[in-house]
């Protein structure tokens, strides 16, 4: 049985339960306020109690909830599949907020409320590591999630505050979003008063038939069509949107599953486009800081725009998404034990020691302790 938005609106909230069936990554990203996880996987071994309650399932785009409703109904449940699943809520949620007030709030809210945790970090990172120099032109790359969103605001607020002149342009790539996906990222951006400019390519439909790596692929075809476009808008630095969680998965991933020490940059030189870099403005902002100030504001945001993402097998196939999951997830064990575990993983590729490192590589050239050690006294302390 199917329902839709509309229709759950006009029930009484304590007639059924609300099962979001995304994975927890998904979830993180933003879920229907009541909404409870749900894995059908567990329900042979952990049944739902049967409590007089309707169940009501939702996926993404529902289009892999209404199997999961039926296998309900099937046992005895009374399920229904919330059409057009988390997606078509949201568009009805963000069709029912006005501009003006949300955009107002958003703005107040990064200057007073969030000030430390989103404001001073950025501007301490674009302090630090000389992110932005007069008369740079950068183009603030937004995927429609979380991060860009926030780093598209808080680029217009230093517009606001700077004391030298610099440009910015907002820049969004369609690669071949779904529809629906294109319409929320578009309806956010009016709503926070985002001046974007969209440029299309067809790099979902050239990923889609790759077996090995689309997604690795993907990213890097994204960055690519990204820093020829705005080239042309006349920039000479992307911005994207990584942040203080990105970096410290990036060093133990490359432990991991590398074998190698290694941390993602706050700024590049380009290869491929000379005179260009990439930034990362968000490099010192905290991932549960951008969910706060999410959260707080009321706003809801896409993860992976991809319109494949319900049905591909590299999305959803446990092994090849879960290499992340399983760093984060370490991550918060790790922080049980020592809360400032995060800081620690950050720091330590700021104070590497060459004198302790067995081998190491400088502009592709590899270097080894032995090449040195017969000429250089060391002893450890």
């Amino acid at each position: 049985m199917e329902i839709t938005t509309e229709q759950l609106e006009k029930w009484d909230r304590g007639s059924y339960r609300l099962l979001d069936m995304r994975s927890e990554l998904d979830i993180s990203y933003g879920s229907i306020p009541g909404s409870e996880h749900f894995d059908p996987a567990a329900q042979e071994a952990h049944p739902l109690p049967h409590d007089g309650r309707k169940l009501v399932v939702y996926c993404k785009r529902g289009l892999l909830s209404g199997d999961v409703a039926d296998s309900l109904c099937e046992q005895g449940y009374e399920a229904y599949d919330l059409k057009g699943g988390y997606l078509a809520w949201l568009m009805q949620e963000l069709e029912r907020r006005e501009a003006d007030d949300i955009c107002s709030s958003v703005e107040e809210s990064i200057m007073k409320k969030f000030r430390r945790q989103t404001w001073s970090r950025f501007t301490k990172a674009i302090r630090e590591y000389e992110l932005v120099k007069p008369g740079d032109r950068i183009a603030v790359c937004i995927s429609g999630g979380k991060d860009s969103m926030l780093m598209a605001k808080l680029f217009q607020e230093l517009e606001r505050h700077s004391k030298f002149p610099f440009e910015v342009k907002y820049l969004v790539m369609d690669p071949g979003y779904s529809p629906e996906n294109r319409r929320v990222i578009e309806d956010n951006a009016r709503r926070l008063k985002i001046p974007i400019t969209v440029f299309e390519s067809d790099i979902f439909d050239a990923v889609y038939t790759i077996d090995k790596s689309p997604c690795y692929l993907c990213a890097r075809m994204r960055r690519g069509h990204l820093y020829s476009y705005a080239r042309q808008l006349g920039c000479n630095k992307i911005a994207l949107g990584h942040h203080y969680d990105d970096v410290i998965e990036t060093i133990l991933m490359g432990m991991l599953h590398g074998a190698q020490i290694q941390t993602m940059m706050p700024k590049l030189h380009s290869t491929n486009f000379e005179g260009m870099e990439l930034i990362r403005p968000l490099y010192l902002i905290r991932e549960d800081d951008i969910k706060a100030w999410r959260d707080y504001n009321g706003l809801h945001f896409i993860q992976c725009a991809c319109k494949f993402t319900d049905t591909c097998t590299t999305c959803n196939n446990e092994e090849n998404r879960s290499k992340r999951v399983e760093v984060k997830e370490l991550i918060r064990q790790l922080k049980e034990k020592n809360p400032e575990v995060e800081a620690h993983i950050f720091r330590s590729v700021e104070n590497v020691n060459l004198n302790t490192v067995i081998a190491y590589k400088k502009d592709g050239v590899k270097h080894h302790f032995l090449d040195s050690y017969d000429t250089e006294g060391t002893e450890e302390e």
